[in-house]
């Protein structure tokens, strides 16, 4: 995975660069890293890692937190001079089309763990890998994690980069998903309550 460009984004929360990784210029779906104009990889970066969820991040569903953890995120790096790593590896890895298929499982009763694994995959087939090169990439080696994901925390301890605090990033349940929240909680470890 490579650099392939670097552009300049205002936003709502503020202004950034926008960097697409991908292996080839052509790839349709880079991860991106969304870095603060303030960035200062001297000092420790506030860092989200984001999973994309394009019915949480776009169109703003109420099944999951996600759009919410992003936009949080996103305001928090601007007042903070951060950096929010989109990763593009949709419904925890397994795809937008089996993600939808999930959420027919879930509401026939399944929750968001067993609908994964009834359609053959795992809980969470998510990789921090190459969150991890983007990092190395962009000269950040100590970082304030925004996450309630303990997978990431040790994704991010084995790389070598230093977590000098974990960040919680809370989001108000919604009647919606609290089943969903719930699950992450207790099924997966996710350091929230509910």
């Amino acid at each position: 995975m490579q650099r392939q460009v670097e552009a300049f984004l205002p936003t709502d929360w503020g202004n950034f660069n926008i960097i697409a990784y991908a292996n080839s210029p052509d790839d349709l779906t880079p991860h991106v890293a969304l870095v603060h104009e303030k960035f200062d990889p001297s000092k420790p970066v506030l860092v989200r890692i984001h999973s994309e969820c394009l019915t949480g991040d776009l169109f703003h569903s109420r099944r999951c937190d996600c759009g919410e953890q992003l936009a949080k995120a996103v305001e928090l790096a601007n007042l903070q001079g951060g950096v929010v790593v989109y990763l593009r590896q949709e419904g925890r890895g397994i795809g937008l089309i089996n993600k939808l298929k999930a959420y027919n499982l879930q509401d026939k009763g399944l929750n968001t763990a067993d609908a994964n694994t009834h359609l053959g995959f795992e809980v969470d087939a998510r990789q921090y890998d190459l969150a991890v090169e983007i990092l190395n990439d962009l000269g950040i080696d100590r970082i304030h994690l925004i996450t309630n994901n303990p997978l990431k925390i040790e994704a991010i301890e084995n790389s070598g980069i230093e977590i000098v605090s974990r960040v919680p990033l809370l989001i108000e349940p919604k009647k919606e998903n609290q089943s969903y929240l719930r699950t992450k909680r207790e099924l997966m470890g996710h350091l929230i309550n509910i």
